[in-house]
């Protein structure tokens, strides 16, 4: 977990309306909230009904048509 000490800057009443942030924190903040995407996402679909089939014959599956096509396009 990333300590954040960021900047503020504040208009003319001395509200905070941006952060300064150095480049390493704020990559790693991004980092952080595509990790939590990812997972939120895999929980949804691990909560689905949806039926998966394995990569392996998905990748199989294209592969065959793309063959497929490649032959009809040459006739």
């Amino acid at each position: 977990m990333i300590t954040l000490v960021p900047q503020y800057i504040t208009d003319i009443q001395g509200n905070k309306i941006s952060v300064i942030l150095p480049v390493k924190d704020y990559e790693c903040l991004l980092e952080e909230m595509e990790n939590r995407e990812d997972v939120k996402l895999y929980d949804e679909a691990k909560s689905s009904k949806q039926e998966y089939l394995p990569a392996e014959e998905v990748f199989r599956s294209i592969e065959a048509k793309r063959t497929n096509n490649a032959v009809q396009s040459i006739h």
